[in-house]
């Protein structure tokens, strides 16, 4: 396994593996949350369509965890805190 880290933990994954299915196989299936009413949000359709699995992938915004593969040293931040990515 390989590791990345988002929000500053270690996350390990399987080379080729999504950082959204990363995030479900460490248990994560939430990790932002709507603006109103500030609902859980995570995977949702898996392919790119919605845009439920928002994070910040190396300073970068707005990019669906669905469609990012993983990769080694990479930097991720979520909306865990509360806040909408």
């Amino acid at each position: 396994m390989t590791e990345c880290t988002v929000d500053g933990e270690v996350l390990p994954f399987v080379p080729g593996q999504t950082l959204a299915a990363a995030l479900v196989a460490s248990g994560r299936i939430a990790w932002r949350t709507t603006r109103i009413g500030r609902r859980p949000r995570g995977v949702f359709c898996g392919i790119g369509v919605c845009f439920d699995c928002l994070v910040t992938v190396d300073g970068r915004s707005g990019q669906r965890a669905c469609l990012v593969r993983a990769r080694t040293g990479m930097t991720v931040t979520t909306g865990k805190e509360g806040r909408d990515e």
